[in-house]
């Protein structure tokens, strides 16, 4: 990838940072500061779950059996890394406060503390992807798919180290205010990971390269994943953006700094039970796949199209949910409290506004959708009843998402896990296990199945969507009449 230093997304670091301009009063004037900020993370957002579209989209014409390895993998891999992810990208709440209160080497101290933290999380991570038994017997999966499974897994093992060490790299960047850096490397990361998942997954045998099918996704996806980190090394060494946060990789200093226990304690003071609450969230919905397996091939690959089809919905407001929470803690470094109340509940409106109408477009529109996947009939009458409950649940969705993301730029992370352990654990898994499977066999057969998951998963959503918004009602109150920053 032959890029050149990016021209800075806004200030530059000599200059006043935009955390010290006074927030507008108006929800409009709190767009035009967020949509700069979030369309950039949305756009590189898309092109990260573009990797699973087009693996599912590859696979989906293979067999039956891959895409249900697919999904089995994907919820596994996807347990593992947004987990592991969730500690890492603690530095960007960390780095915005320090960056809004002008402390430019202090944020990017942090990040070499990110990296430091990444690289011993991926050696946890991979690990579990080399052996994933428990998932495997979780989903008891036949042994066709376990094996395609298995071999899928060990590639992304490869991968993990690199996912995550970018992720420090993107959360610092968000911090900053420089979205668009991550951003192309992003899509140069999916430019580069089509051609290779089409070669790898379907074969050339003109040239000796064999079909591969799932596995082939896996690999295409690692070495994409490498490419990308290795650019932005360059970009972190050569943009003289990151000269004065003296970043990793920096010329004329050394790679990374060393272990600073203080610094490190701040991160995983906030970055585990961040790392927590986005593990359990993502878990109340992998899981989901790893229970529905147990239904059927054709059941599985019906909820992968819905699941795919509600990951890239939800980069709208994991893309607002970046931006106002960049714009929340950079307020917060510069002591303007009623700026951060403000930006943050016109942000948590702007999304339920958005996704309203996203998840309505779905809803009339979704038989075109379905036929865009798969022509199997089989998998349309599976994944059909599902997409009907796609509108209700992005709604959820998004508002517990931003609502997130401000609460932590707030650094606030233990509230939100206990409310996520109940609404996405408690009534969204375990309720839709009971309504799946009735073991006690007092559910309309109409809730059975996967449909019963998608149900209970919504009203989890919903739950955790109330409880988080009442909590920054809270936190907004205590911390403007106290008018200091939240530290946790």
């Amino acid at each position: 990838m032959n890029l050149q230093p990016a021209e800075p997304d806004g200030p530059a670091a000599d200059t006043a940072p935009i955390a010290q301009t006074p927030a507008p009063p108006g929800w409009r004037d709190s767009a035009r500061l967020i949509a700069p900020l979030a369309w950039p993370v949305f756009i590189g957002q898309i092109s990260v779950v573009a990797f699973g579209t087009i693996d599912t989209l590859l696979v989906a014409r293979q067999s039956a059996a891959d895409l249900a390895a697919l999904a089995v993998g994907a919820a596994a891999y996807i347990t593992v890394f947004i987990g592991l992810m969730g500690v890492v990208i603690a530095v960007a709440p960390i780095s915005g406060q320090l960056f809004g209160a002008r402390k430019l080497v202090d944020a990017g101290h942090q990040l070499h503390q990110a990296v430091w933290l990444a690289i011993a999380l991926s050696l946890l991570g991979s690990t579990v992807l080399i052996f994933p038994e428990p998932f495997l017997a979780l989903a008891q999966a036949t042994p066709a798919v376990a094996a395609k499974a298995r071999g899928y897994l060990r590639a992304l093992a490869f991968a993990l180290p690199a996912s995550l060490m970018f992720a420090a790299f993107r959360g610092f960047n968000t911090a900053v205010s420089r979205p668009k850096a991550v951003m192309t490397l992003q899509l140069a990361g999916l430019a580069l990971k089509i051609p290779l998942s089409m070669m790898l997954v379907n074969g050339i045998p003109a040239i000796g390269v064999p079909s591969l099918g799932v596995v082939g996704c896996g690999i295409a996806t690692a070495i994409a994943m490498w490419m990308q980190l290795l650019a932005a090394g360059w970009l972190l060494r050569n943009d003289s953006f990151y000269a004065p946060f003296e970043t990793p990789f920096a010329r004329g200093r050394r790679a990374l700094q060393p272990l600073d226990r203080k610094a490190m304690l701040t991160q995983l003071r906030l970055g585990v039970p961040m790392g927590l609450t986005i593990l359990i969230e993502v878990t109340g919905f992998s899981f989901m796949a790893l229970f529905i397996s147990r239904l059927g091939t054709d059941a599985v690959a019906g909820h992968q199209i819905a699941a795919n089809l509600v990951a890239l919905m939800f980069m709208m407001p994991l893309a607002l949910g970046n931006a106002t929470g960049t714009l929340v803690a950079q307020r917060i470094g510069a002591a303007d409290m009623l700026a951060a109340q403000r930006i943050g509940w016109h942000g948590v409106r702007i999304g339920m506004a958005i996704a309203a109408m996203m998840g309505a477009t779905i809803f009339f529109g979704r038989h075109a959708v379905l036929q865009l996947y798969t022509d199997n009939p089989r998998v349309v009458m599976a994944a059909l009843p599902l997409l009907a409950w796609v509108a209700a649940f992005h709604f959820a969705d998004a508002a517990q998402g931003v609502a997130a993301f401000v609460l932590r730029a707030w650094r606030i992370a233990t509230a939100p896990l206990i409310i996520f352990v109940i609404a996405l654990w408690g009534v969204g898994l375990g309720g839709g296990y009971m309504l799946a499977f009735d073991p006690w066999g007092v559910v309309p057969g109409t809730l059975h199945g996967a449909r019963g998951f998608w149900i209970a998963s919504t009203g989890g959503l919903a739950v955790a969507a109330v409880g988080l918004t009442a909590l920054m009602a809270w936190v907004f109150r205590q911390r403007i009449s106290n008018s200091t920053p939240a530290m946790q």
